[in-house]
């Protein structure tokens, strides 16, 4: 959803602009990459199922123009939240660009950034499963149980 009655200089057309008048270029991706996809097949009982988006068609086009964009230049891929475990940006785009083996960084609100890796990492720990456990060993096998845990929480819901 490109706009905001927050952040007006965020909406698409207004951020299209001003990157345009700086020579930086500007490509929606919203409809393959977007975190409120249209097709009801993605949709888990109401919730945006990032495994499902993943493996969609329309999710891998979006992804291979990203990885050719980026094996061109460096790429910024925004969404609205200020904190990427909360958001599609780490637990949909960003976990299939590293593993795609992509370098990844996520900026943070105060302008710092953290690798995907380092994000992972916080993710294990806000998800109790950063120390390896009986059924669930290995790093893998943890991130996996995370990322579906965190996705049920911060996925977009539709309406009832």
């Amino acid at each position: 959803m490109p706009r905001s009655r927050f952040s007006p200089h965020f909406n698409k057309t207004e951020l299209a602009g001003r990157l345009s008048a700086r020579n930086i270029g500007y490509l929606f991706l919203g409809k393959e990459l977007g975190g409120r996809p249209q097709d009801p097949d993605v949709y888990t009982d109401g919730v945006a199922d990032y495994e499902k988006m993943a493996a969609s068609p329309e999710f891998r086009r979006g992804l291979a123009r990203l990885q050719d964009g980026g094996a061109q230049r460096s790429l910024a891929v925004m969404c609205s939240e200020a904190d990427p475990l909360e958001c599609h940006r780490f637990l949909l785009v960003g976990r299939a660009l590293a593993g795609a083996g992509i370098d990844v960084a996520h900026i943070l609100p105060t302008g710092d950034s953290i690798s995907h890796e380092q994000a992972e990492d916080r993710l294990l720990d806000l998800e109790h499963l950063a120390e390896e456990g009986l059924l669930l060993r290995s790093r893998d096998e943890r991130l996996k149980q995370a990322y579906k845990a965190r996705s049920r929480k911060f996925a977009y819901a539709q309406a009832q």
